[in-house]
């Protein structure tokens, strides 16, 4: 089982975008595949079709209270995908891991008792509080999302500066599954200018798969579908098809 979380603490990335769509086509490959909710503001679980207004329970009670996943475990629309949801509860639940004994270990905790899943995918707030340090020292690997506009870069330095420290003190086999490059304009010389320039810094690590600036991406968390099944043959299913053959062949 392999443990990703997607993670850029700047909002409008497409990163929760990346993680339904990710997760729905590792699925389709015949992956088991898990998402982790961990945004208080619960995009993914309603993205996937979940009402989160209706739950009474979700990661919040498994961080905090310690109830097995099993207790808020959702099975989604699409075959082999599960979801760990999140609820608006989950807002106040750095305040009180602030105080809890080795709090950036729980969700690590809450992993390691999950069993049956080829991936967990988590979707990080955008912050780099301790709900995104507990995901990180939980993940075996990291995604970064990039979008393709100006000021992309604008923040990554922190960024890798908190993962450094993660690797050093809590996760040091923590590593970089890719560099995602996100919301591609073809017609605009700056997107392709952030992609070289994102390669140049990354390198190798930028995957060959860039996410195109697509409409039916923006409407399908609306009917709280992925890409999927919202518009199989669109530029942005197959882009996120490809991703999830990437990340497969990346191992």
């Amino acid at each position: 089982m392999k443990t990703i979380a997607i993670i850029n603490q700047k909002g409008g990335v497409a990163k929760t975008t990346s993680t339904i769509n990710l997760a729905a086509y590792l699925a389709i490959e015949g992956k088991k595949t898990l998402i982790i909710d961990l945004d208080p503001q619960g995009n993914a679980t309603s993205g996937l079709g979940v009402n989160r207004f209706d739950l009474a329970r979700c990661v919040y009670e498994a961080l905090i209270d310690g109830i097995t996943y099993k207790d808020i475990l959702i099975t989604t629309k699409v075959k082999n995908l599960d979801l760990l949801p999140a609820t608006i509860s989950l807002a106040g639940a750095e305040i009180e891991m602030v105080n809890m004994e080795s709090r950036e270990f729980l969700l690590r905790r809450l992993v390691d008792e999950i069993t049956g899943y080829d991936y967990i995918l988590i979707d990080c707030p955008p912050s780099l509080g301790l709900l995104t340090i507990n995901a990180l020292t939980a993940s075996d690997q990291y995604i970064v999302p990039i979008q393709c506009e100006y000021y992309a870069l604008e923040g990554l330095g922190q960024l890798l500066k908190t993962i450094n420290l993660i690797k050093q003190g809590l996760n040091p086999e923590l590593d970089l599954n890719g560099a995602l490059m996100t919301m591609f304009n073809s017609t605009q010389n700056l997107s392709s200018q952030v992609v070289a320039e994102v390669r140049a810094f990354f390198k190798e690590k930028v995957f060959d798969t860039v996410i195109p600036r697509s409409v039916r991406l923006s409407e399908a968390p609306s009917y709280g579908e992925t890409i999927s099944t919202y518009a199989p043959t669109s530029k942005g299913a197959i882009a996120y098809e490809a991703l999830a053959k990437e990340v497969i062949k990346r191992g």
